[in-house]
């Protein structure tokens, strides 16, 4: 009995946060204007040595919002912002600096990037085999 009446409260809880957003947006005047005209990109994007995010701890992390101007926690978050776009948020395809060295020191860094892009989720997660080698693959958006 005790289980059934803590179901029933989770339920009626979980309701309530899911739809009572949406009883107010059903009585919004048809003269309301939408709260923005851009579709959301915020993202969270991480630095740390490891192989992988599950292994790694974040030593490192950002915010970088570029939607409807560019902002967040990132050093550069103008230029990052517009390197995403001229790569249309693919982070594969971020410009990679050809005449850059690096040494075959393996120690690996792993980069996240979580959010939203242009109204889509981004999970995002790359090992490199050093510093310099993500540096030279990641352009600004990892600069940090």
């Amino acid at each position: 009995m005790r289980n059934t009446a803590r179901w029933a409260a989770t339920l009626g809880l979980t309701a309530t946060a899911v739809c009572g957003p949406l009883a107010g947006a059903a009585l919004a005047t048809p003269s309301s204007a939408p709260a923005s005209l851009y579709a959301p990109s915020a993202l969270v994007l991480t630095v740390g040595h490891g192989e992988s995010a599950a292994a790694a701890t974040p030593e490192r992390a950002v915010t970088l919002g570029c939607a409807p101007t560019s902002s967040g926690t990132h050093p550069a978050p103008a230029l990052a912002c517009a390197e995403l776009r001229a790569a249309g948020g693919d982070f594969d395809a971020l410009t990679v600096k050809r005449d850059v060295l690096c040494t075959k020191e393996y120690n690996p860094v792993v980069v996240t990037a979580a959010g939203v892009w242009q109204g889509k989720r981004v999970s995002y997660e790359r090992t490199f085999a050093n510093t310099c080698v993500k540096d030279a693959a990641m352009s600004s958006v990892f600069a940090f």
